[in-house]
């Protein structure tokens, strides 16, 4: 089983969430407290590992395939996010998209930690 943390467009009512090809949601989850939360250029949302002044964050974690991450979701991510392993707020682990470091563009970063989701801080700005 791969775990993979969504917490953005790929989840459930979300433009991109076709491309888990009907992978089994295997829970409405949150992350540890130890992430910010940023919105990208206002076009998605990305994960930050922080030592202090972390919250935990809303998404939905999937059984997602291997095959199906490389081929379709992976190559649907902004340049400004990579792969990478979060602890999720039970202790356990899972993929999750990570804000790339360094940098690799100049899209505006807005912290939007305070909204705990990306459907709330979406919510926000309609």
């Amino acid at each position: 089983m791969t775990l993979m943390f969504l917490n953005g467009g790929a989840m459930r009512g979300g433009p991109l969430h076709h491309l888990l090809g009907g992978a089994p949601l295997v829970a409405e989850t949150r992350t540890a407290a130890k992430y910010r939360f940023y919105a990208v250029g206002d076009r998605c949302p990305a994960l930050f590992p922080v030592s202090h002044g972390g919250a935990e964050i809303d998404g939905e974690l999937y059984d997602l395939d291997l095959d199906r991450l490389r081929d379709e979701v992976l190559p649907a991510e902004p340049p400004e996010l990579e792969l990478g392993v979060i602890e999720l707020a039970d202790g356990g682990s899972a993929l999750a998209m990570l804000l790339r470091r360094p940098s690799t563009s100049h899209a505006e970063l807005a912290d939007i930690t305070g909204y705990g989701s990306w459907r709330a801080y979406r919510k926000e700005r309609a």
